[in-house]
């Protein structure tokens, strides 16, 4: 029998989360003050989850690596938050909306799960609104919507091109409430160096203070991960240098299981690599391509300058290839279709990796006023990057990492495998199977945060309400603050040559080259052996300066390095274990004769979830099959 239970509440899944609601166990205004919670992470799922546990009632201990709680790396999410409000009355539903994202995700998600996120959506808006947070508006008053790709509805709210920022300062001034009130307290500056297990359950965390160094420990009756994806395992990817996947790792290693970790996702709008001395690259937001035109010029190894091609001799590739949905097709179709463009030799700019993403049209019918107040910073942005103007001359684009679907296995309580455990936003996998649609990242964090969690860690938490904290002086917190420091200690023993970011770079690299656009059989197994070596490399010539007991970035960047090169190898065994293609996960044995990824439902129609066997050994696989019962399985076509 399998060791993994999605817990999906019995019924009709539009009565599913009520039903739970209705059912759930409770805990009393004056029993919550007696629990205490854990929450990692203050981006867009961490800081609503505390704020909103602390205005509930219970003690919430709030943990960061950042110096403040608002540079969470959701400040980064640009074009929008999806809501199924119907606006434009153009047709859209909670339905719609939960048919979007299972047809994206190429049916590989829960189908309870998406349902839950699209039914709450509407509700963090009116939440989100309440705060503070400056959506755009229609002269009338009224929300503003536009669409993202994947959808022929407009139902994405926004805040210009810093929607992420905005929302996460309503999440951020909640949080910071709660704090002032002495019901939550914020640690910042400290990364989570392990997760402590007591009788089966996550009592509490070993943290490293990064001003001082001290390892410090904390105890609680349960622990909240909300802290993000791991796409900077590419090294050059759209995430902040600093975001990592060292938190879900601690968790696996600890008995938490991993769910899909080989769905990450190329994002199709990245400022192309200027250098070889860049650490990360930069995000257009996929919010452009509802005015952009993406095309490449029809003659190969055409140099001239993209304003003296005339449109006869112009490829709107996405237009011609999927005339239903054109430049908004999902993020997977169009990132691969770039590549195979650059690939055949039409690709622009000195590599030739880049297509044009062109505005002259729009900015010809709505006046450059109207296209400066849809997008007016992220044409600022590139400019002062690249030097060009984009009302002028096309924004040179190319596909790069961005988020990753997979994540820590858990239920529909969102809870993982290691009971008290909870696993919250791009942290965990649940919500959206192998591809994300655009503007449901910051709508799936916010309804964790906001409107689930809330939920069902009260529920978990109503059976704790006569256990004690434990001690910190217990063994368990000793012997893993000890293993910690252990691994710490290590690090600095190393004395080698080469730096950790000598090695991301290099892992980066390998990654992006055989577990990135497209995948195969040979490549993947050749990154096995490579990142085998990397990792021998990395435990025998790592150099580390200074000590631990104070400011060491070095000693941040290997731990996580470290964490990166084990990850590698999980995304790789999984890559190969499903040798279907679906969503960002391609696969060039599976695919059609127009070169579309090719799903082979009979046999992989399930979540891969990975069990941790011990350091070097092969992990277990356990699968979840999934259940289509309101939804028509079949291929999924934007043309």
């Amino acid at each position: 029998m399998s060791k993994i239970d999605a817990k999906i509440p019995e019924g009709p899944l539009a009565e599913k989360w009520t039903k739970y609601k209705a059912t759930q166990k409770l805990v009393s205004p004056n029993n919550r003050k007696k629990l205490d919670v854990i929450v990692v992470g203050t981006g867009i799922a961490g800081a609503p989850a505390a704020a909103s546990l602390a205005e509930m009632g219970y003690n919430v201990k709030v943990f960061c690596f950042q110096d403040s709680a608002r540079r969470a790396h959701s400040v980064a999410a640009q074009g929008g938050i999806n809501a199924a409000r119907n606006n434009k009355n153009d047709g859209d539903s909670v339905y719609r909306l939960f048919y979007d994202m299972i047809k994206g995700g190429d049916f590989r998600a829960r189908e309870a799960n998406v349902y839950r996120a699209a039914e709450v959506s509407s509700e963090i808006i009116d939440q989100l609104t309440a705060q503070g947070v400056p959506f755009a508006r229609e002269y009338g008053g009224t929300l503003a919507n536009r669409t993202f790709g994947g959808v022929q509805v407009s139902r994405t709210n926004y805040a210009q091109g810093q929607t992420g920022q905005q929302v996460l300062l309503g999440g951020y001034s909640a949080l910071k409430r709660q704090v002032a009130l002495g019901k939550a307290t914020m640690y910042s500056r400290q990364q989570m160096l392990d997760v402590v297990v007591i009788d089966g359950k996550a009592r509490g965390i070993i943290t490293r203070n990064l001003v001082t160094g001290e390892i410090e420990r904390h105890a609680a009756h349960t622990v909240v991960l909300a802290t993000g994806g791991y796409g900077t395992i590419y090294y050059l990817s759209t995430l902040a240098v600093q975001s990592n996947g060292s938190a879900a790792m601690q968790a696996y290693r600890k008995g938490a299981m991993f769910g899909n970790p080989s769905f990450i996702q190329i994002h199709p709008t990245c400022i192309p690599v200027l250098n070889e001395y860049q650490s990360k690259l930069t995000l257009m937001s996929e919010s452009l391509r509802n005015d952009g035109r993406i095309w490449v010029p029809k003659a190969e190894g055409d140099k001239r300058r993209p304003n003296e091609i005339p449109d006869e001799e112009r490829d709107y590739f996405l237009e011609r290839r999927y005339p239903a949905f054109g430049n908004l097709v999902p993020r997977d179709v169009a990132s691969r279709a770039a590549k195979e463009r650059c690939d055949n030799g039409f690709g622009i700019g000195k590599t030739g990796l880049a297509v044009y993403l062109d505005f002259r049209d729009a900015v010809a019918k709505q006046g450059k006023k109207v296209i400066k107040g849809k997008y007016g910073n992220l044409f600022d942005m590139y400019e002062k990057i690249t030097g060009e103007v984009p009302y002028e001359t096309p924004m040179m684009i190319y596909p790069a990492g961005h988020y990753t679907m997979g994540g820590l296995w858990v239920d529909y309580n969102l809870m993982t495998t290691i009971p008290g455990l909870f696993a919250i936003g791009e942290a965990n996998f649940s919500d959206h199977g192998a591809n994300r649609l655009g503007a449901s990242s910051l709508m799936q964090g916010a309804a964790d945060g906001y409107f689930i969690a809330p939920y069902t860690v009260s529920n978990y938490l109503a059976d704790e309400i006569t256990t004690k904290v434990p001690s910190t002086d217990s063994p368990e917190f000793v012997e893993a603050e000890n293993e910690a420091k252990a691994i710490l200690d290590k690090f600095l023993s190393i004395k080698g040559t080469q730096t950790a970011t000598s090695f991301h770079k290099r892992l980066g690299h390998i990654m992006w080259e055989y577990a990135g656009m497209k995948r195969n059989e040979e490549g993947l197994k050749k990154a096995q052996g490579l990142i085998t070596d990397l990792k021998k490399e990395f435990w025998s010539d790592l150099i580390i300066p200074g000590t631990t007991a104070e400011i060491n970035q070095e000693l941040e960047k290997a731990s996580r390095v470290a964490d990166f090169i084990d990850l590698a190898l999980l995304i790789v065994n999984d890559a190969l274990n499903r040798k279907e293609s679906c969503g960002a996960h391609f696969r060039e044995e599976s695919m059609t004769e127009g070169g579309e990824a090719m799903r082979i439902d009979d046999k992989y129609s399930f979540v891969a979830a990975w069990e941790y066997q011990g350091e070097d050994k092969e992990p277990k696989l356990h699968k979840e099959d999934l259940k289509f019962e309101n939804v028509e399985v079949k291929v999924r076509s934007y043309k």
